[in-house]
């Protein structure tokens, strides 16, 4: 392999890096948005949610700061393969037809394997905590600003 391979593949590594935690950190706060939004006009605790995702990592007792740190920590690493695939599957200026479906179906079957097989196993008391339709619509939400995220990237190289 040469030099400038190996350049080459770094810096879209690096690419995908970097859009991939742009994309969690804007898919994740939309999430939080959503919550929160939902904790405030139900006379909900968004602490408690937050304390629960990280007991559902093995972080029982741990404060809202650590749960939305490891939800944030999680939103991240989703990003990065998100970014990833979209790579592969339409390549770096992918357009808006193509992103946004992308993103939106990708996060709905995020939140089906979440709730309906990972979740279950490992924390089946965090699955009941929201309503379906609530986790469902954070999900999207983050996949609507992730795609937001992906286009905003992509016309700042423009």
């Amino acid at each position: 392999m040469s030099f400038s391979t190996t350049l080459i593949r770094s810096s879209r590594n690096q690419d995908i890096l970097r859009t991939g935690l742009c994309i969690g950190l804007a898919g994740g706060l939309a999430e939080i948005v959503v919550v929160w939004l939902y904790s405030v006009a139900t006379g909900g605790d968004a602490a408690m949610l937050a304390r629960a995702v990280a007991a559902a990592v093995g972080l029982s007792g741990a404060s809202a700061a650590t749960g939305v740190a490891v939800h944030m920590a999680l939103a991240g690493m989703i990003g990065v393969g998100l970014a990833a695939v979209l790579r592969v599957v339409a390549g770096k200026g992918a357009p808006d037809r193509v992103v946004f479906p992308f993103m939106l179906g990708s996060l709905a079957a995020v939140w089906a394997v979440n709730f309906f097989v990972l979740l279950p196993a490992i924390s089946p008391g965090f699955v009941h905590l929201l309503p379906y339709a609530l986790t469902l619509a954070s999900k999207l939400a983050f996949g609507l600003a992730a795609a937001a995220a992906v286009r905003g990237l992509s016309q700042g190289r423009a």
